[in-house]
């Protein structure tokens, strides 16, 4: 066992005697210890009860003959950090998890480990941590909030998303003070994560998709005893992946990354998924090109209409038979690899065999989707020549393709100030730049000037363009990532205000009207600005991370 080097002979007699100082006996330092990464904290709802299922997990380890040993790792609230300096460090958080995860698990050499996370970065890290080390590893999420009721309309769901778009409807005369503070006590009504289809359930349910957690991992809601019940079944099972040495590589393989690429597809997932599958990708030692994004996105139909996108939140979702129901649907038309291993030691055909979606109007026919093709598209062109994302399943249709003029801000504060001052008109295409990896630096989510356009009543009539990223709330005609970033040059810091800008969603082109020759006599002209942050972790960050097509990695 890996644990060995640790606790075996005459040489590690400090060694154990350092660990029978925590209390474990000859019998539990001899057994298989299992190392346990707890993203727990007082400062995130998605994490508040992580203790719980931890327990759950230990209690699962201890079942099956093996010694549970946790350990703690940071994580950042992103709508808590939404909108301030606090966003820089975000994205910029997902590497730190991955590297504290990796130090731990080499320092005390875990012979397995189960993963415990459930928001946004922390679940990528955590992915990208279980890559590296390569040893059996597992995950079990925290599972999604449930969503809240409209204070006025007890049939409506509402959730995070709509408390920020309240915002922008307080700003421009459609709601008053009173309504916003109803609506802000009933949007996050328990522990999870936020209840949409946002950036943290998409992680957790292609965590699923991929095979790295067991069925039920990314939907089963956060307050049902269901999760505490597959907490327990997680710790069991990781010491089943440890006896038939089931490790990273043999589930996250190429098939297995097309098969979580489609299911994105078929749910409509945040955007943020292409960062992270990209950069779990390059952990796993497998090429992942944005133009294959496309091509999965043109073969697979959007079958789940889940908020921002749609009336329906992960709770109906898992009503309706959860990922695997998904997976299934897809697997009828053999739009899976179903030969891929995953984490209940068995293949993904295997595990389908008895599923069936129990509510078709949630998991809609594969013959009768919402859209005939995937929830995300990948546009080139002059204004974005290695990329940009676009959630297109959550734009509405008259804004698929679109052309008109630019209003350039040089950072977000500046352009949510002009959409809540009225100074953007229907038709404008808001262009937010230098927020990119490096310049950001960090990528910040533009959550907020996003849901103003929203709340403002421009949703279906303006477009926003940025090198930066969007949450999974964000809904409309939001394309997020543009490469290269403007801190690099890239030709989004040549934009004029009023150029002209055009977006086809279904040609996945987005181009600005200027000749190549005036781009290049502009970029010639231009000076890149002085970094936004000068010192500690993000200046370095700035320093070595990559363009948000590679997935911003630290190289």
């Amino acid at each position: 066992m890996r644990s060995h080097i640790a606790t075996k002979g005459v040489q590690r007699a400090p060694h154990r005697s350092l660990m029978k100082a925590l209390g474990l006996t000859d019998r539990e330092i001899g057994q298989p210890i299992i190392g346990i990464a707890n993203a727990a904290n007082e400062l995130i709802p998605g994490h508040m009860h992580l203790d719980t299922l931890v327990a759950a997990v230990k209690t699962g380890i201890s079942m099956a003959g093996g010694t549970p040993m946790e350990f703690s790792t940071i994580g950042v609230c992103d709508g808590i950090a939404m909108n301030h300096a606090g966003m820089h460090y975000s994205l910029a958080s997902r590497e730190l998890i991955a590297d504290s995860i990796e130090v731990t698990a080499m320092a005390h050499p875990f012979d397995a480990i189960v993963m415990v996370p459930n928001c946004d970065k922390i679940v990528p890290g955590m992915l990208m941590a279980a890559a590296r080390l390569n040893i059996p590893a597992i995950f079990i999420s925290g599972g999604p909030m449930l969503a809240g009721l409209d204070p006025k309309d007890h049939t409506r769901k509402i959730d995070l998303v709509s408390v920020f778009e309240a915002v922008g409807a307080v700003r421009s005369g459609r709601m008053d003070e009173t309504d916003l503070a109803a609506v802000e006590d009933c949007a996050c009504p328990t522990c999870g994560s936020c209840a949409g289809m946002f950036t943290a359930n998409s992680m957790n349910c292609l965590t699923e998709a991929i095979g790295m957690a067991l069925p039920g991992n990314g939907t089963i809601p956060a307050p049902m005893s269901r999760r505490i019940r597959l907490a327990k079944q997680t710790g069991v099972q990781i010491m089943t992946l440890l006896e038939n040495n089931i490790t990273p590589d043999k589930i996250m393989t190429p098939g297995a990354f097309l098969n979580a690429l489609t299911v994105d597809m078929a749910l409509g997932c945040s955007t943020n998924t292409v960062l992270h599958l990209t950069a779990i990708a390059h952990e796993a030692g497998i090429p992942l090109d944005l133009s294959l994004i496309n091509q999965v996105s043109k073969k697979t139909p959007h079958i789940c209409s889940l908020s921002p996108g749609g009336p329906d939140h992960i709770q109906d979702l898992d009503r309706a038979g959860g990922i695997q129901a998904v997976m299934k649907a897809l697997s009828d038309h053999q739009m899976m690899d179903g030969t891929c291993l995953t984490s209940t030691g068995n293949t993904l055909d295997q595990n389908l065999k008895t599923i069936v979606v129990k509510d078709a109007k949630v998991i809609r026919p594969v013959t009768d989707p919402y859209h005939q093709h995937g929830g995300l598209a990948v546009l080139f062109g002059n204004l974005a020549p290695d990329g940009c994302v676009v959630k297109q399943s959550a734009v509405v249709e008259e804004m698929l393709v679109h052309q008109g003029p630019a209003r350039v801000f040089d950072s977000e504060e500046a352009a949510t100030d002009a959409i809540l001052e009225g100074r953007i008109n229907p038709g404008d295409v808001v262009v937010i730049r230098y927020e990119g990896p490096s310049g950001g630096p960090g990528m910040r989510e533009m959550l907020t000037p996003t849901s103003a356009i929203a709340g403002m009543g421009l949703g279906a009539s303006c477009a926003l363009i940025t090198d930066g990223r969007f949450s999974g709330g964000t809904k409309g005609a939001c394309i997020g990532h543009v490469s290269p970033e403007a801190a690099t040059g890239g030709p989004i810091a040549a934009v004029a205000e009023n150029d002209i800008i055009t977006i086809d969603i279904p040609a996945k082109t987005i181009d600005l009207a200027v000749p190549e020759k005036e781009m290049q006599q502009r970029l010639t002209r231009w000076v890149k600005p002085e970094p936004k942050i000068t010192n500690g972790y993000m200046a370095r960050y700035a320093r070595q991370v990559s363009s948000a097509a590679q997935g911003a990695i630290i190289q």
